[in-house]
């Protein structure tokens, strides 16, 4: 094992580049995102183990514990930078001991690669309730143009809460396993190994983007809705949700010059809820209007965005009209086009949940709303273009979901007729025109 790890930290350290940071044909470009949700417990996590002996006190949040969340960023460049998050906070937040290095396997991390990250120059930053913080830039060991070792490998950002941090920011549904020390257990982050993080977790905490320095013809594709995006049923660390596929068929064609990040929250809605606070929680996270500022907007390098959503406003929780969604939909797409000059605004149809088994849904009054909002969304013009997910997904005989994409991936079982399993994304995912999203551009 020893001779193993050393290969691994030697290919990737004989790599090792550290480009000057500011160069001219560089730029930013977000790399991952998980939007935030909260306070913890408040979501729909899926395949969450028992966090109880974690969190024993759930409105305390962390305390003197680190985390190590594993995140895979979908281009990988030369230097790095992590935004951490408090939006959803009743107190202010101190983290410290933050490190980036590349996972190796579980909560260990390649020798030589975990690197200290600080804040304004300082290796402590403390973050006001309903902020967030952006580190200053990390090099990335073996990274970077002309280097494919991290394609696809995955990015171990750890760091330390110190004392207790409150209602936790977090995002619920991670579909990846990343891990944490128990309460009490101390700055653990600059560790390599896995001894010190017993406890995983099927959820990421406090961290909600990961920027890399990449060349300035990098564009940004930004997949914005709720479960059918974040992944539900999809499989657990197989990367394999809509956004994962049109990401892999995109870096096909474009090589590194494009990145996919997913803003997907399980039980998100375009209209509702009209507030949203820590005392005034929803497991769907705040509404697309009051988050589109955080988990769009404020991205670094957009250049499309594909905005999936509204099955669940018709749901028995949300019962809204199809008017408030069509025009909640019309505010955010302006809202995009204002702030991003040449932005490629994408819709994309809702899929039917027509005879779910979830209580919330499949009845018809929900399947003739969704039916009224995918006809705004393929014929009134909002939009540069449409993804038409319906037909994908439709059984035209039954109105429902075709039968081969229903069970579940994530957990097995026989799936809920509301979310596609890995071969409805898969559908989804090839079904999407790239031209459509980013034209390609012609070789020179």
């Amino acid at each position: 094992m020893k001779r193993i790890l050393a290969t691994a930290a030697a290919a990737l350290l004989c790599l090792a580049s550290f480009p000057p940071l500011a160069a001219a044909a560089d730029k930013w470009v977000t790399s991952w995102t998980g939007s935030v949700q909260g306070p913890y417990p408040v979501g729909n996590p899926s395949a969450q183990p028992d966090m109880k002996l974690v969190f024993p006190v759930p409105a305390a949040g962390a305390n003197d514990q680190s985390f190590r969340l594993v995140v895979r960023p979908d281009v990988w460049g030369a230097h790095a930078r992590i935004r951490l998050s408090n939006a959803l906070g009743t107190k202010p937040v101190t983290f410290d001991g933050v490190h980036a290095g590349v996972q190796l396997v579980a909560a260990a991390v390649v020798p030589g690669t975990n690197r200290p990250v600080t804040f304004g120059g300082k290796p402590r930053v403390e973050v006001a309730p309903g902020e967030s913080v952006w580190s200053d830039a990390v090099a990335i060991p073996a990274s970077g143009p002309g280097f494919p070792a991290l394609a696809g490998r995955k990015l171990a950002v750890s760091f330390h809460v110190a004392g207790e941090s409150g209602p936790m920011t977090w995002h619920a549904k991670a579909l990846q396993t990343s891990y944490v020390s128990l309460p009490g257990a101390g700055s653990k982050g600059h560790e390599e190994g896995e001894a010190s993080f017993p406890a995983s977790t099927a959820s990421w905490y406090f961290l909600d983007a990961v920027d890399m320095r990449v060349p300035d013809t990098t564009r940004l594709v930004v997949t914005f809705g709720d479960s059918i995006t974040d992944g539900t049923a999809s499989t657990m660390n197989g990367d394999d949700r809509w956004p994962d596929v049109l990401s892999r068929r995109l870096h096909q064609r474009d090589g590194d010059a494009v990145s996919v990040v997913n803003a997907g929250i399980g039980g998100n809605q375009v209209a509702g809820p009209p507030a949203y606070a820590p005392d005034k929680p929803f497991p769907g996270g705040p509404s697309s209007g009051m988050r589109l500022e955080r988990d769009v907007l404020s991205l670094s390098g957009v250049s499309a965005v594909i905005w999936l959503e509204g099955i669940n406003d018709f749901s028995k929780n949300g019962n809204n009209t199809v008017e408030n969604v069509v025009a909640a939909m019309k505010d955010g797409v302006a809202r995009i086009r204002a702030r991003i000059p040449g932005v490629r605004v994408l819709g994309a149809t809702v899929v039917t949940a027509l005879g779910s088994t979830s209580a919330a849904h499949g009845f018809p009054e929900q399947d003739a709303k969704r039916k009224a909002l995918n006809e705004f969304i393929r014929t009134s013009g909002t939009f540069d273009a449409v993804v038409d997910f319906d037909p994908v997904i439709l059984d035209p005989a039954t109105g429902g979901m075709q039968a081969r994409f229903v069970p579940e991936s994530t957990t097995g079982g026989p799936g809920d007729k509301l979310h596609p399993n890995r071969q409805g994304y898969l559908a989804m995912g090839m079904s999407i025109d790239l031209d459509a999203v980013l034209p390609a551009r012609k070789a020179r």
